[in-house]
């Protein structure tokens, strides 16, 4: 067993991410539109939610918030933008998540956060190649463009650190398993497509 909190971080989370990904459904083939709106809308409102808790953290942790480029990682505003441009206009659900009492909480939810980014590519792609959707331009999953591959080996890079000075390796995983565990509990529980 390796102590490196990255691949433990991985370990931890990889049966929640299936979760998420199999009822998100979002490489089939066959997705649609209402599909779509309605994993993005899903999307959204976690993403609002667990960015406000982050935002209270780096108010009380500006340094270690600096550290990480914590304003550049907020994308909840691209989910609502993609929303827009799938001509959804009502404010989405929101789910109850807790506080993020310190760093080692933060660093735990963006690892859920910014992993999504690599898969988020992958997605993008699938997107665009589907008929359903053609003309559909989203943002949300691939907010950083070129820059991806570099935010997330900076996040990357952080969390070693943190978890090898002043930081507890295990509450960074037991941060980010509540989050994922939390982001798959949330999708799963309205598989309803909007009308």
């Amino acid at each position: 067993m390796t102590d490196d909190v990255l691949h433990r971080l991985r370990t931890a989370t990889a049966e929640d991410h299936r979760r998420v990904e199999t009822v998100l459904g979002l490489m089939d083939p066959r997705l649609d539109r209402d599909r779509l709106a309605w994993g993005i809308s899903r999307l959204h409102g976690f993403w609002a939610t667990a960015e406000e808790g982050l935002a209270r953290w780096a108010g009380s942790h500006p340094d270690d918030a600096a550290l990480v480029d914590w304003p550049q990682r907020r994308r909840a505003h691209l989910y609502e933008a993609d929303l827009h441009t799938l001509g959804v206009t009502a404010a989405p659900e929101r789910p109850a998540l807790p506080d993020v009492c310190d760093t080692d909480e933060a660093l735990g939810r963006m690892y859920v956060l910014e992993g999504a980014t690599l898969g988020g590519m992958v997605i993008d792609r699938h997107l665009t190649g589907l008929p359903a959707l053609s003309g559909v331009r989203l943002r949300a999953f691939t907010p950083y463009g070129a820059r991806t591959g570099a935010m997330w080996r900076d996040l990357r890079r952080a969390t070693r650190a943190h978890a090898a000075g002043a930081g507890d390796a295990e509450r960074v995983v037991q941060a980010a398993c509540d989050t994922f565990a939390g982001l798959a509990d949330w999708v799963g529980a309205d598989r309803r497509t909007p009308a």
